[in-house]
């Protein structure tokens, strides 16, 4: 398991793309409207537009294990509680699960 990026959402894409390339200095992988990735030394840096459950300011943190389907077939013997399980979404396999204080985290394999 590691992380593989952090989810900041954010209000207006344009103004973080420019705060976080042009003035912090992360190179910027890919833009659009919606979803931006910046390289933040080994892990991503994901800018994602901010919606109602998702409020501005707000983050969210990206696992990545070699076999997500055992990750979650031990579910009960971790104590990990998924929000969703293992499907195929934006191009790869992802599920979401509960951290310790609640906060969902998304997990890739």
């Amino acid at each position: 398991m590691k992380i593989q990026y952090v989810i900041k959402y954010v209000a207006d894409m344009d103004v973080a793309i420019e705060f976080h390339r042009d003035r912090l200095g992360l190179p910027l992988r890919f833009s659009s409207p919606h979803w931006s990735e910046l390289d933040a030394g080994g892990v991503t840096l994901a800018l994602h537009l901010a919606s109602p459950d998702k409020p501005a300011g707000s983050a969210q943190i990206g696992y990545h294990t070699g076999d997500l389907d055992a990750f979650y077939a031990r579910r009960e013997d971790t104590g990990v509680t998924f929000t969703d399980p293992p499907r195929d979404q934006h191009g790869a396999k992802i599920a979401r699960f509960l951290d310790s204080e609640g906060a969902e985290c998304s997990v890739g394999g």
